[in-house]
């Protein structure tokens, strides 16, 4: 790509986002009241599970009845570029005890925190009216901590002072922030990040994986390609799509392999495609 081609500014982006409305229809693009949410959620849910099978709390086949218990160490998951909180609610708090979110965009960050307040004092509709109940944090067995931040400039080595956390405390009174992680969950926000800076982004993460199991999951749209790498730039949000070939290239350059990759299917038709990637260190 030519320096004249258009890349992503995070300014700009930031810009953007704190235009839209703070709630699934906003941080979905106008596609959070049909049945995009669930689909997909689902679906990460069904990638995740076929990866990490142990995390399925019930007998299924994806975890059979003879499957060993999960050991007694608390998951832990990091959910990036979060909006409002919609992965973390319908997905990782569904597989995991505890997440860390980040969200740079303040009306979102504001809108997930309002969430697991309201889902820690055991309420079914928060300030701003939406029906919320996040998995485990009204009984404090599960845990999000929040964080406001850019992936720019983001280590989740060491993520630094979070903003709140909701839910389950260490018992030793120790904070955790600094802990590692078995999943790192990037959907929906990689494009506001230039090559360099994504390629940057995921080593910082991968040396943030706990153990030779840990992941990266990538979720994002993928634009069509002529047998080379290709971008599609977005000048509404400041944001690239990637081809196929544009991710593989960025992750064999952060040093990361794919260990399964899959499409999302049942999405409304006009989207670009949605793609799946499990990644672990190279």
């Amino acid at each position: 790509m030519s320096s004249t081609n258009p890349v992503p500014d995070l300014e700009a982006g930031i810009q953007y986002w704190a235009t839209q409305p703070a709630n699934y229809d906003g941080v979905l693009g106008g596609y959070g009241t049909g049945s995009l949410p669930r689909v997909d959620s689902l679906g990460s849910r069904r990638f995740l599970l076929e990866l990490l099978p142990e995390l399925s709390t019930v007998p299924s086949p994806l975890r059979s009845l003879s499957a060993p218990p999960s050991e007694s160490r608390r998951v832990r998951a990091l959910d990036v570029g979060a909006g409002v909180g919609r992965v973390t609610s319908d997905v990782l708090l569904h597989l995991v005890s505890d997440v860390v979110l980040l969200e740079p965009v303040e009306p979102f960050i504001d809108e997930a925190r309002s969430r697991g307040k309201a889902s820690e004092s055991g309420l079914e509709i928060n300030d701003s009216g939406y029906r919320v109940l996040w998995k485990g944090i009204a009984d404090r067995s599960k845990s999000v901590t929040f964080f406001k931040g850019a992936l720019q400039s983001f280590d989740p080595v060491a993520p630094g002072t979070p903003l709140d956390r909701v839910g389950y405390l260490p018992q030793d009174g120790d904070g955790d922030t600094e802990s590692k992680f078995d999943v790192i969950w990037c959907q929906w926000c990689l494009g506001h990040l230039k090559d360099d800076d994504l390629v940057q982004f995921l080593q910082r993460s991968k040396k943030a994986l706990r153990d030779v199991r840990s992941l990266i999951v990538v979720k994002e749209n993928v634009c069509r390609e002529q047998n080379e790498p290709a971008t599609v730039f977005d000048e509404q949000d400041s944001t690239f799509t990637r081809s196929d070939l544009a991710f593989k290239n960025v992750f064999r350059d952060a040093g990361l392999k794919i260990i399964r990759e899959k499409i999302q299917h049942g999405l409304p038709q006009g989207l670009y495609p949605v793609k799946m990637y499990a990644l672990r260190e190279t």
